[in-house]
């Protein structure tokens, strides 16, 4: 495997860590396909949750520009082309996951990198983290779902302000704007990152994934074909092992033992 990425089996739950910490993360292509090939072993493995965080001093500074510079090539590098085979299908596989993906920002996420954040379930960040949508700095738009990801998360006006200043949003302040979930303290991130995992992972995970593709699915459905939606997933869950699990704990009053399935 490459030493871009590295990867931790945790029995239910891997970890993945961003592995360049000399270029800030920044993705080059070997790093995408590392990146993409461990996301797909943890969802055909079984992986019943995922935390995604980076090395060194930063998670992501999107996306290695010195692979995509025009002064190195015969003409102008086909940026659209990076978007269609790299970033959105690396949107889509986490998106798609059957399980949560939490992601721990450890430091600055700039560009590709604070939208691959976005693009996870649950995103947790130290308090000295910051979120920067750098694209305005080289006169390109907020790709991997950022252009997407920004305004429905914290409105029209905010996503337009961070994408054409490039303003560097604090990780406090990311949170009391409904950007990500929590921020913890630097030296205590890993610790509760992991604890939230390893919770995840234990619990009624099935749901978990009904849950997931429920939400996700909110922002491009009406009421009513959500309604529908709510329906199918919950005929799903009641007929899941998991569900029979949980309203026997209640009834016995003890901790009830998830199977994810």
């Amino acid at each position: 495997m490459s030493d871009t990425i590295r990867v931790e089996d945790k029995g239910d739950w891997r970890e993945i860590t961003l592995n360049r910490p000399d270029r800030l993360n920044s993705f080059n292509d070997e790093m995408h396909g590392a990146l993409r090939a461990a996301l797909e072993d943890a969802r055909d493995e079984g992986a019943r949750a995922v935390l995604l965080t980076g090395a060194g001093r930063g998670f992501c500074a999107g996306q290695d520009l010195g692979d995509r510079d025009p002064s190195r090539m015969d003409g102008p590098p086909d940026l659209g082309r990076t978007v269609r085979e790299f970033y959105a299908p690396l949107v889509r596989l986490i998106r798609n996951l059957p399980c949560p993906v939490i992601c721990a920002v450890n430091g600055v996420a700039a560009g590709a990198g604070a939208n691959l954040a976005l693009a996870c379930d649950i995103v947790l960040a130290a308090e000295s983290a910051r979120f920067i949508q750098s694209f305005a700095k080289v006169g390109l738009i907020p790709d991997t779902g950022g252009s997407w990801h920004l305004p429905h998360l914290i409105g029209e006006a905010r996503a337009k302000g961070l994408a054409m200043t490039a303003m560097p949003l604090p990780a406090r302040k990311a949170a009391d704007w409904g950007l990500i979930w929590d921020v913890h303290a630097d030296d205590m991130l890993m610790e509760e990152a992991r604890a939230l995992t390893a919770s995840l992972a234990a619990g009624p995970t099935f749901g978990l994934a009904q849950t997931k593709a429920c939400i996700q699915a909110a922002a491009t459905h009406d009421l009513s074909d959500h309604l529908d939606m709510e329906a199918d997933a919950m005929k799903l869950c009641g007929e899941s092992a998991d569900y029979a699990e949980g309203v026997s704990a209640f009834l016995q009053k003890r901790p009830a033992e998830f199977q994810g399935k």
